[in-house]
């Protein structure tokens, strides 16, 4: 608060400044600086806007697309391609992937699900 308004936080205690000054001086930074240097110490994700976080899930539906239509189109001969990790976000606890089983059906086996699905 000093270095942008010039206002000492001890004056809280002293008597001399009031919880809605407090109040209102935050507010008026937020809408000034919009990303404010305060939230970004508080809270790692406010360093993105949300401009950030919408281009961050269109890249990685993207990413996820394309991995999907490669899968889609590829022989059973071919190499398998690890599925795409999303971008990392600030303030995101990495957590480790769970093992998991992208086995796909044979041709037969869809064959023979949709003519179940079809005497049902």
């Amino acid at each position: 608060m000093l270095q942008f308004f010039g206002v000492d936080l001890l004056d809280l205690w002293r008597g001399r400044l009031s919880l809605r000054r407090v109040s209102v001086l935050i507010n008026s930074l937020l809408r000034q600086t919009g990303r404010s240097v305060l939230a970004a110490t508080v809270d790692e994700a406010a360093e993105w806007t949300e401009s950030d976080y919408l281009l961050a899930r269109i890249s990685d539906a993207l990413e996820l697309n394309n991995w999907l239509f490669i899968q889609a189109n590829s022989g059973d001969d071919s190499n398998d391609i690890p599925a795409p990790a999303p971008l990392p976000r600030p303030g995101q606890v990495e957590q480790e992937p769970e093992p998991a089983d992208y086995s796909h059906a044979s041709t037969n086996e869809v064959i023979d699900f949709f003519n179940r699905m079809s005497n049902l």
